[in-house]
């Protein structure tokens, strides 16, 4: 299938390279020069706006940073709509607003373009080896058209609803994850205040209901203070942002996601924000006046 990619940064560029590897023709924006070229040597080829991908594709790909970026891009004076054509699908993988997507989703089908929201879920680790969750918002069939793309990305491949579905999927994703993080961060630290060794609670709690695919991600990066980026602390903060306001706009109260988003947001005012979100730790250990680590050999 011929396909547009437009946002080839953590995320988008190692996603694109799996769709090559599907064997896909590829057409890329060359808005980030380096990640264009590696992409374009192993068999991309490049457009200069997002309207000129659209018009030599069959389905569009964005994976951009926020709302705003993708309605630039969809519906902008040489976005996506420009270069619309019969048949053209656009699968936006931003985790943006729920309200957002249905809106330009309903701007893109008055030129017969039919969208989906697919948000991802793993990181760039998962990004990596194609092993991605994606939650998908749209109509079903249009779905099954393009799911074999979708499953060159991700394992587990998902349609949840109509449009916005996928996004509202994924902030519910993004509030489990950033609350386990921090009850990780809480609970290592308390561990270390204790006495007792936070490594050595990380094995004996790992195996039990404690346990989870986050636990195993997250808290060997807090014993090492390795905080580089897998999925940044300032991503983290929109997407808690963007839940806070959808729990606003339909009447669900989110206490937590709230009070983790004000830890979030005084690490990223201490100049945390490029961090990988792990990092939360750090608000923990300010508060405790103690640092967590390995266990000396």
């Amino acid at each position: 299938m011929r396909i547009g990619f437009i946002g080839l940064g953590i995320m988008g560029k190692p996603m694109s390279h799996n769709l090559l590897k599907a064997g896909h023709e590829l057409v890329v924006s060359n808005h980030n020069a380096a990640s264009a070229a590696e992409l374009m040597a192993s068999g991309a080829r490049q457009a200069d706006t997002a309207r000129e991908i659209a018009e030599q594709v069959d389905v569009v790909i964005t994976m951009l940073p926020n709302s705003p970026q993708v309605t630039e891009v969809a519906l902008g004076t040489d976005g996506i709509i420009a270069g619309a054509h019969p048949g053209l699908v656009y699968v936006d993988m931003s985790s943006i607003a729920p309200l957002a997507a249905r809106e330009v989703a309903e701007q893109l089908a008055h030129q017969d373009v039919l969208m989906l929201d697919a948000p991802v879920s793993g990181g760039e680790p998962k990004a990596i080896d194609g092993t991605l969750s994606v939650m998908v918002g749209g109509d079903r069939a249009v779905f099954e058209q393009v799911e074999p793309v979708l499953r060159a990305m991700g394992t587990a491949v998902v349609h949840v609803g109509d449009i916005g579905a996928g996004n509202t999927a994924k902030l519910a994703n993004q509030v489990v994850v950033a609350l386990n993080i921090a009850a990780a961060a809480e609970a290592l630290v308390l561990s270390a205040k204790a006495g007792v060794a936070p490594e050595a609670v990380f094995e004996a709690i790992r195996g039990g209901l404690a346990g989870s695919t986050v636990l195993e991600a997250k808290a060997p990066m807090m014993l090492d203070h390795n905080f580089t980026p897998g999925f940044r602390l300032n991503l983290h903060i929109k997407d808690l942002v963007n839940a806070l306001d959808t729990g606003h706009e339909v009447g669900a109260s989110l206490p937590l996601t709230a009070a983790v988003l004000e830890m979030m947001t005084a690490l990223k005012a201490a100049g945390h924000a490029s961090d990988d979100h792990s990092g939360l730790v750090r608000y923990y250990e300010t508060l405790a006046k103690t640092a967590i680590g390995r266990n000396p050999s």
